[in-house]
């Protein structure tokens, strides 16, 4: 899943759910410069089904935006999205690394859900385990052969050269999180369907989940609690969100048990990562994505769990014009993905 050396340039692809987003930065360094940028909308059903002709469709999509785009390369550090990724936090024997290797091939089998045989896995050595002294602190991720083949096949077949697959929410990650932030922090990412849910620590993800939970269902509840259709119901929970105050909260109040099942993932999460690393204690949460922008929601969030929450920018170690500022910034909470991709210098 790693990229292939002497690459000079290339441009990540974000295949999203609800749209399909293109970065491409140029430079090196802490902060790179924004070379070219584009997305254009998709319907959910084309984009998360299988069928050869709705397939066709993306790939009709993806072509025509890097046209629009006006990226010349074809080289592309592609996302896979975290439903289709395994990623774990587990604890192995401290070994030489060849040693290392080795056993974390043999033990995979009992420590993913897909055969071994069938899979691509990927490592990476985090440091000493804070359970067991004489062992090790390994991330490891999976994703079926199967996917990945299928994906590469399709967009080779519009001529692009494939560098690096990478799960989404390794690259948010690095494009949301300030460098050099050593203190534990959680990135929530709120997009249409799903939630991703990862908490770094040390530069590192410590533990990554992805809750079938997000803005669509929150716009569902709405519709249903307050029998309307689901545009308007969009329209309200962007215009007044969790505020009390407007529309004698019946937004607030429609909306609030379905966002608390989210809260309720959250909380588990914290409290999964804090029975492990308990000399550790997580200081903030960075929201982003979809909801990020529901008024009140990520006060809401800092309230329930007493952490400060700021909003994600997804281009804050990204240098451009300063008169593309106020276009950026109206986008900066759905291009983590692309730009954390586009980010990687291996």
């Amino acid at each position: 899943m790693s990229l292939l050396s002497g690459v000079s340039e290339f441009f990540g692809l974000d295949i999203g759910t609800s749209a399909i987003r293109i970065v491409q930065l140029r430079g090196s360094g802490p902060t790179k410069a924004l070379h070219k940028y584009a997305y254009i909308p998709v319907e959910a059903k084309i984009a998360m089904s299988d069928a050869k002709i709705d397939q066709q469709k993306m790939l009709q999509n993806i072509k025509s935006l890097i046209q629009q785009s006006g990226v010349a390369t074809h080289n592309v550090a592609v996302g896979i999205p975290s439903q289709k990724v395994f990623t774990t936090v587990v604890d192995i024997d401290r070994l030489p690394p060849a040693e290392l290797a080795k056993t974390i091939q043999y033990q995979a089998d009992s420590l993913i859900p897909t055969p071994v045989a069938e899979s691509k896995l990927d490592w990476a050595l985090l440091g000493d385990s804070p359970k067991d002294k004489t062992k090790v602190e390994v991330l490891l991720s999976s994703v079926s052969n199967e996917f990945i083949e299928q994906r590469l096949d399709l967009l080779e077949s519009i001529g692009l050269n494939v560098i690096a697959f990478e799960p989404d929410n390794l690259a948010l990650v690095r494009a949301i999180v300030p460098a050099g932030t050593t203190a534990p922090l959680m990135v929530l990412d709120i997009g249409s369907k799903s939630t991703d849910l990862v908490i770094t620590m040390n530069g590192a993800p410590r533990l990554t989940r992805a809750i079938p939970t997000g803005a669509d269902a929150f716009i569902r509840a709405g519709a249903q609690n307050l029998n309307i259709d689901e545009r308007q119901a969009q329209q309200f929970i962007f215009k007044f969100g969790l505020n009390k105050d407007k529309l004698e909260g019946q937004i607030y109040q429609a909306i609030l048990s379905t966002i608390d099942v989210l809260v309720s993932e959250i909380d588990k999460s914290i409290k999964f990562f804090q029975s492990r690393y308990t000399d550790s204690k997580l200081e903030r949460i960075i929201v982003t994505g979809a909801a990020s922008s529901i008024p009140e929601f990520p006060l809401y969030i800092a309230n329930k769990f007493n952490l400060n929450v700021e909003i994600g920018n997804a281009w804050r170690n990204v240098s451009f014009p300063q008169n593309q500022q106020n276009e950026l910034l109206s986008v900066a909470s759905s291009f983590g993905v692309a730009v954390g991709l586009a980010e990687r210098n291996e």
